[in-house]
């Protein structure tokens, strides 16, 4: 119940704080508002409309090539397929929170009879070390930059030199889970090109902090993509038309790749204001990216009605959601985008205010 309220209080929010806005039908209307009428739809993978967004995000990830793909849990099975069949090796290695371990119901095992080595611990980045220490023959080693599950953490980019090294004296294809690589590069203070000159192979998302419908590139050498056009037909990503997806990926694209560093700047200051207010952390404490995860030393039950009185009084959607993530914890996942910037920085200060005093309340309490 104490779930439903949060939900309740969120939606009827003023000022949301984070994402880019609501996920309804005029997100399709903007985006395609200025497009002429005639303009002319792909075709099974061809066409004008699709190969310049394909030639445009190639060149724009420094890339010789690039596949436009529905989603990305297609592109990237399709990939780790492809390092598979070349090398002879039907075994990859990744986080234990990677995307294809704990959200495709074992799609990547199922389909392609692929084997997972699962690196490091669940609640710290891959390293160097864990890659020299692999004790079996693999394929391809999969990075997820940033790494979600744990807050968006990033290695140093000088980390990922010494693997990307390392990968290719051994090898080992890289591929580069860049579901949100728009949004490392302030950090990095590297162009996506600069960064994915370090991977064999790249995906990149169009709905998260780009704030499209649905979509993603899957780019690399021609020789690579060319294949992946053939899994993509197999594993029915072949539609007759995927211009409803490119339109939209292009134009919220264009739209806001110049706001990554503001979207970042913005998540390192609202991180600064959770972690003054008392029993509140966020991981990591000051971002790499637009996103982080806020953790609250109360269970779920007891810090839902305290955001939904924050939110009630000040209008400040802080959340609509909470995980639980112990019998005195919980958690909650944001993203930054163009939503903050338009939240009132008086209501803003004014719900931390509220949040750090009902969380000292709740401290004497315990």
């Amino acid at each position: 119940m104490s779930g439903k309220t949060l939900i309740e209080a969120y939606e009827k929010a003023a000022y949301p704080v984070g994402g880019t806005g609501p996920r309804d039908i005029q997100v399709l209307k903007e985006a395609f508002d200025e497009v002429s009428g005639s303009l002319e739809s792909d075709m099974y993978g061809s066409g004008k409309v699709i190969e310049e967004f394909q030639d445009k995000m190639a060149a724009y990830l420094g890339k010789a090539s690039a596949v436009f793909f529905p989603s990305g849990t297609m592109a990237q099975q399709i990939a780790l397929r492809i390092w598979c069949d070349e090398k002879g090796i039907k075994r990859v290695a990744y986080h234990p929170l990677c995307h294809l371990e704990i959200h495709e119901q074992d799609g990547m095992k199922e389909l392609h009879h692929i084997e997972p080595i699962l690196l490091a611990d669940k609640d710290r980045l891959i390293t160097l070390a864990d890659v020299q220490q692999l004790g079996e023959d693999i394929s391809c080693l999969l990075l997820e930059l940033p790494q979600r599950e744990i807050g968006g953490q990033l290695p140093a980019f000088e980390e990922l030199e010494d693997i990307s090294a390392y990968c290719r004296e051994q090898g080992i294809k890289l591929h580069l889970d860049g579901a949100r690589l728009f949004e490392i590069t302030p950090y990095y203070q590297k162009t996506a090109a600069e960064i994915c000159a370090l991977f064999d192979s790249v995906y990149v998302s169009f709905y998260k902090g780009i704030g499209g419908i649905a979509g993603a590139i899957l780019a690399g050498d021609p020789g690579f993509t060319e294949q992946s056009k053939i899994w993509k037909r197999r594993h029915g990503g072949d539609l007759i038309s995927l211009y409803p997806y490119i339109v939209s990926s292009e134009y919220y694209f264009d739209l806001r790749i110049g706001k990554m560093a503001q979207y970042y700047e913005e998540a390192r200051e609202l991180a600064a204001l959770y972690n003054a207010c008392e029993g509140v952390s966020t991981l990591p404490e000051v971002p790499v990216s637009n996103m982080f995860h806020v953790h609250f030393r109360l269970p779920e039950e007891r810090m839902a009605p305290i955001l939904s009185g924050v939110i009630g009084a000040t209008g400040v959607g802080l959340t609509a959601w909470l995980r639980h993530t112990g019998e005195s914890s919980c958690s909650f996942e944001i993203s930054i985008g163009d939503r903050y910037a338009g939240v009132p920085k008086d209501k803003l200060h004014e719900a931390f205010r509220l949040l750090d005093e009902e969380m000292k309340k709740a401290a004497v309490n315990l």
